[in-house]
């Protein structure tokens, strides 16, 4: 982690509106109001995000594997999530 003097400072509003961007970046940020340091955004390890991402990527694997074995492709897969969450739709729209 970057020493404290290092770090980027930011003004909360700032921070808060560009809260994506800040949660993208490996970076550490001191987020002041006033120009008074209120707090620290340290971001998970990137290691633990990409062990998360391998995991997902390994799942699809096995999704296909298996998608492949029954014959099922994803235009199926899309049509049918699409007819379930109409139908869903449809079901809550009727409820008083």
């Amino acid at each position: 982690m970057k020493e404290l003097k290092d770090l980027s400072h930011v003004g909360a509003r700032e921070f808060r509106e560009r809260l994506s961007k800040y949660l993208d970046s490996p970076s550490p940020v001191a987020i002041t109001r006033h120009g008074r340091t209120v707090g620290y955004y340290i971001p998970a390890q990137q290691d633990e995000m990409e062990a998360e991402r391998e995991a997902l990527r390994q799942a699809v694997g096995r999704l296909r594997a298996l998608m492949e074995q029954c014959g099922i492709s994803e235009d199926e897969v899309v049509r049918e999530f699409a007819s379930k969450r109409a139908s869903k739709k449809a079901e809550q729209a009727a409820r008083p």
